[in-house]
C-alpha cells in the first residue's frame, strides 16, 4: 500500500493477467509442469468504481477441493457457480442478477467454480485470498489496486505524518 501511494517503483507490478495465462482443462488431468506457481508481485489495476466480475475455477492441481476464497475491503455479489469448467459461453445465462447473495468470502465447489461480482468504490491495495494458509504458497491470492477517484472522498486517506517508516 506504501509503494502504491508514494509511487515507489520496483515493489510490484500491475501486470496480472486478466485470464489464465495458460488455458487447460482445470478439472482434468493436469500437467505436472503446471502444479508449480510462478513468484511474483503482480496487481490487477482497477479503475475506481469500474464493475468487476471475477470467476474462481477450482482445479485439479493436486487434488479438486473447496477454496474458501475471501476479498479484502469489499462485499461482493455470488451471482452464480457449478461443477467442472466454467464456459463462458452458457454458464453466464443461469447467474443469479436478481437476487444474489452478498458476503466477502466464497467457497469454490470442489471441481467447479463460481462467480463474483463487486463495484470497485474503495480504493486501496486489496488482497483476495484462499482462507487455507497452507494454499497461499501454491498461488492463492493475489491483490487489486483499486485507482482513486475525483477528490478526497473518492481518495485513498494519506498516511499519518507520525506513521513510523519501515
Amino acid at each position: 500500500m506504501q509503494a502504491a501511494y508514494y509511487g515507489v517503483p520496483g515493489v510490484f507490478t500491475t501486470d496480472f493477467p486478466p485470464i489464465p495465462p495458460v488455458q487447460f482443462n482445470y478439472t482434468g488431468n493436469v500437467p505436472r509442469g503446471l502444479w508449480s506457481p510462478r513468484r511474483g508481485t503482480k496487481l490487477y489495476r482497477l479503475k475506481y468504481c469500474a464493475n468487476v466480475q471475477i470467476v474462481l475455477q477450482d482445479t485439479s492441481i493436486v487434488t479438486t477441493e473447496e477454496h474458501p476464497m475471501h476479498l479484502h475491503g469489499y462485499q461482493f455479489y455470488v451471482i452464480g457457480s457449478g461443477f467442472g469448467n466454467y464456459n463462458p459461453s452458457t454458464d453466464p445465462a443461469r447467474f443469479n442478477l436478481i437476487d444474489p447473495p452478498r458476503r466477502n468470502t466464497i467457497g469454490t465447489p470442489p471441481g467447479g467454480w463460481v462467480a463474483i461480482r463487486f463495484k470497485a468504490d474503495n480504493p486501496g491495495v486489496w488482497l483476495m485470498h484462499c482462507h487455507l494458509d497452507s494454499h497461499l504458497f501454491l498461488g492463492l491470492a493475489m491483490a487489486f489496486l483499486v485507482e482513486n477517484g475525483i477528490g478526497p472522498l473518492q481518495s485513498v486517506i494519506p498516511p499519518p505524518p507520525d506513521l513510523p517508516r519501515c
